[in-house]
């Protein structure tokens, strides 16, 4: 067989890795309803190197090591050391609140690339009210502190709700001031513990156009990198304000968001699970293979699930007919909630494709 990175232009850019789901947070809007649950149905070490011997041997993609807690396993050090010499780039994600300066160290020592911190608000009532947990912010904001002095390059994760909807650039100045790297707004998407507040806090397909439509001008004048997440919808948005300004799109103007497409998942990104099950996301949770059985890349290559997701021509729905598809795709796994057809078209983009006037 040729190499994978020739033959298939499908490559894992971004591998989420959940080593465990044992966390010390209550988030209401946690995917993997993580909690004080039993781990001892993780992968154990021995199988967490010899799949990441498996990776490392035909692409080299980002693995970002993430939980549930991460930092609540033991061996998290010794993952993360051994997955950056087979040359993979590490990047660990944590609400951040078990870093102390011993731990900071380690994460620099062992050669993470970056840490995510989880940051929902930017006061302490919002954070610590979607974290379930009083005094979570405060905790996080430390270990963000001490990642900072330690060297450790970090970025803030935020998640939109109609809880926060409204401190977005206050959270882009909290996390401009604390000497975060980026900071990166996910839209909510109703998987784990998010599917039971969908109701109460998922923004409607009006306020998600509107949200999006401000990160994109908070962009042009922003300190840090900010970009949106699990928001395909953005990548549509971006390119009608090129339109609208007379200009092209270009890396050197909107930087990655003008060369990717918006749902990566299965087609550039993956998700393992605690148990080695192989997912196009970690909100979409539908299984494509598990590494016990069957090597990654195996999977990868050849899983009819991922197959589907490549192909944008099988879109349903107004995705299906929207001339913008190769650029958005529409969330997949907010699809597969709303009607339990992963190939169905995104019930929270405002979009019609077709219209009079369609830009």
């Amino acid at each position: 067989m040729k190499d994978a990175n020739k033959s298939n232009r499908f490559v894992p850019r971004l591998i989420f890795w959940e080593l465990t789901k044992r966390c010390n947070l209550r988030c209401a809007h946690c995917r993997a309803e993580a909690g004080d649950v039993d781990s001892s149905g993780d992968l154990g070490l021995a199988e967490i190197r010899h799949v990441i011997d498996d990776i490392a041997a035909h692409y080299k993609p980002i693995m970002v090591l993430t939980g549930g807690e991460p930092l609540y396993r033991d061996d998290i050090f010794d993952i993360a050391s051994y997955a950056g010499g087979k040359g993979l780039t590490i990047a660990l994600a944590t609400n951040g609140t078990l870093i102390d300066e011993h731990v900071a160290s380690r994460i620099r020592d062992v050669g993470v690339n970056r840490v995510s911190i989880s940051i929902d608000g930017d006061n302490a009532a919002s954070h610590d009210g979607l974290r379930g947990i009083p005094g979570s912010f405060d905790a996080a904001l430390r270990g963000a502190a001490l990642l900072r002095d330690a060297g450790v390059e970090f970025q803030f994760n935020t998640t939109i709700t109609r809880r926060n909807a409204g401190e977005m650039a206050g959270v882009l100045k909290l996390a401009a001031d604390r000497g975060a790297k980026a900071l990166h707004v996910f839209v909510l998407v109703p998987v784990g513990c998010g599917a039971q507040i969908m109701e109460s806090d998922m923004l409607s397909p009006q306020q998600c156009e509107d949200a999006l439509t401000w990160l994109y001008g908070a962009t042009k004048t922003a300190a840090i990198e900010f970009k949106a997440t699990c928001a395909p919808h953005y990548y549509r948005i971006i390119r009608q304000k090129a339109k609208e300004e007379g200009r092209t799109l270009t890396f050197e103007t909107d930087g990655l968001a003008a060369v990717t497409r918006g749902c990566l998942a299965g087609s550039g990104v993956c998700f393992i699970s605690n148990i080695g099950d192989v997912q196009p996301c970690g909100y979409l949770p539908l299984k494509a293979g598990n590494v016990q059985d069957t090597p990654f890349r195996e999977i990868w290559e050849h899983a009819p699930l991922f197959a589907d997701l490549r192909d944008y021509n099988k879109l349903m729905g107004k995705c299906g007919i929207c001339s913008y598809r190769a650029f958005c795709g529409g969330c997949r796994a907010r699809a597969y909630y709303e009607t339990g057809n992963y190939l169905d078209e995104e019930p929270y983009c405002l979009y019609q494709p077709g219209c009079a006037g369609e830009k």
